[in-house]
């Protein structure tokens, strides 16, 4: 039986990632910085700077992670990134335009394909739930502007611990009621779906960037260019 058809039968839950999964978080960021970074007379590229406060976020939310120091608030590591990232850019700049960027993480659209193909996965049959790492209020605030009623909408703070740390994905696989085995965790990042893996979820990649996996033991049990591929390769369709 083709893999595909074995995770069709086999998965319950479809356990996605939000941000850059879900939602457009580096186009609609950039989209967001570019008339800031002009008005401050910046003449480097929008999504050079996007990608450099990512980039620095993840690093020190890693850190958060491996520190044992107790979990530190996405919005709060966002503000720290987002400081850093302009303070090497060289302008002044307030905090409230520092809380103002990182607020925008809050009203990201989803990706044109995300809306049709969770209504189909839904239509099947399948169980659909978010694991971010955003902050519960962050979630919620996001809601209205994804659109779509996930049964379940978890954020790290539950586990205390940032993705990819395996608690993260046991404590969704707890509230979601769901043995880990039968959870197809879906996410656009490599670490995400390694992390996943590990705990013993399926995973599916989001191909969307067309960039190598890359080597580990832990590979995808699929991997697909878009949602609609997803919608495919479980519902036939």
């Amino acid at each position: 039986m083709e893999r595909a058809e074995i995770l069709a039968r086999e998965t319950k839950v479809l356990v996605f990632d939000q941000y850059g999964t879900i939602v457009d978080m580096q186009g609609d960021l950039t989209a967001t910085a570019t008339p800031f970074l002009k008005a401050k007379g910046w003449d480097g590229e929008a999504h050079r700077f996007v990608t450099w406060w990512r980039r620095t976020h993840y690093e020190n939310s890693m850190i958060d992670a491996l520190g044992g120091r107790g979990h530190t608030p996405y919005r709060q590591i966002g503000h720290r990134a987002v400081s850093h990232v302009m303070d090497r850019c060289g302008f002044d700049y307030t905090q409230a335009e520092v809380e103002w960027l990182v607020s925008q993480i809050e009203v990201l659209k989803p990706f044109p394909d995300v809306l049709v193909t969770l209504a189909k996965l839904r239509s099947a049959g399948y169980k659909l739930a978010i694991l971010s790492n955003g902050d519960r209020d962050m979630l919620d605030a996001a809601k209205p502007h994804i659109g779509f009623p996930f049964d379940h909408v978890i954020s790290v703070e539950e586990s205390g611990y940032f993705k990819p740390h395996w608690k993260t994905y046991a404590s969704a696989a707890e509230i979601i009621g769901a043995d880990r085995s039968s959870c197809l965790f879906v996410a656009n990042h490599a670490f995400d779906c390694i992390g996943a893996k590990c705990y013993g979820m399926r995973t599916a990649f989001i191909d969307r960037r067309k960039r190598p996996f890359g080597e580990t033991p832990h590979q995808p049990d699929i991997i697909v260019g878009n949602f609609s591929e997803l919608a495919v390769a479980l519902t036939g369709g």
